[in-house]
């Protein structure tokens, strides 16, 4: 049984929404090292129903950018990563599917020194769709601001582990 050390935990636990980037342009060779990780994402019956677009282009960056007041980080992003998934592959679990995709494009780029935040989609569907050209079946879960960080936030706090997680049923509480 291989363990897990204390620094691939670390990795984990360091992550952060980053909103503020260095105007520093990120290698496509590296871009396409990331989304190769993200294909290893799980899904439900392997039926990996994502699709991944870049975008670098300042004028589609900026239209995604103003879709919401949460989206602005697109702005200052070397590059932005539309995850979007068709619903008719996996019509019970695009949404969870696409979510892991997500999380794996964060770690990979996280490993490789660059920062990410998730700015949410589900609200603005139809205006990334239109923006991007996407097929109506085809639904944006998640849009990426990426970029190597101009900032260093520290970790925000998090709920106590006896207050989320239980043993057996809810409210039964984890014996140590």
């Amino acid at each position: 049984m291989q363990t897990i050390s204390h620094e691939q935990l670390n990795f984990l636990l360091t992550r952060r929404s980053i909103r503020k980037f260095k105007p520093v342009p990120v290698d496509m060779n590296t871009v396409k090292r990331i989304l190769d990780v993200a294909r290893y994402a799980p899904s439900a019956g392997n039926r990996q129903p994502w699709i991944f677009i870049v975008v670098t282009d300042k004028e589609v960056k900026d239209r995604l950018a103003k879709i919401h007041r949460w989206a602005y980080p697109l702005e200052s992003a070397p590059l932005g990563v539309v995850v979007a998934c068709n619903k008719d592959i996996s019509p019970e679990s695009y949404q969870v599917d696409c979510a892991c995709a997500t999380m794996y494009i964060m770690f990979a780029a996280h490993a490789l020194g660059l920062g990410t935040v998730w700015l949410q989609t589900l609200r603005n569907i139809e205006d990334v769709q239109k923006i991007l050209n996407l097929p109506s079946n085809y639904v944006p879960i998640a849009m990426l601001a990426i970029g190597y960080p101009d900032e260093q936030p520290t970790a925000k706090s998090r709920k106590e582990l006896k207050d989320i997680a239980f043993l057996n049923k809810y409210g039964a509480a984890l014996q140590p």
